[in-house]
């Protein structure tokens, strides 16, 4: 059975490509009009417009991004609960994900 490693390596250290990846979705988020937070381990997303539906409330997500082990390690970006959202190199995909998840228009 593989482990899913999230955000790191099994020895702790960070994967060299994580961050750059991280940026890049970081870049591609802001065409659809989300809000970033980049840090160093981590891209928080904020739909700053609401539901759309008249809730005020700002749907947000804490991505990380890391090797997945049931995938020979390929990266991936993974949401705050874990769930893979995308391979990083479809940046185009997980930005689209992202975006309907945080139900953005």
């Amino acid at each position: 059975m593989s482990e899913t490693v999230i955000g790191g390596r099994p020895d702790g250290t960070e994967h060299p490509d994580a961050y750059s990846r991280l940026g890049a979705l970081m870049t591609r988020l802001h065409v659809h009009g989300m809000t970033t937070v980049l840090q160093r381990r981590s891209l928080i997303v904020i739909n700053g417009k609401g539901d759309g539906e008249g809730d005020p409330a700002q749907p947000s997500d804490t991505l990380t991004c890391g090797p997945r082990g049931d995938d020979a390690g390929r990266l991936w970006f993974f949401s705050a609960w874990g769930n893979p959202i995308a391979e990083a190199d479809d940046i185009v995909g997980a930005a689209v994900a992202l975006t309907g998840k945080l139900r953005v228009s």
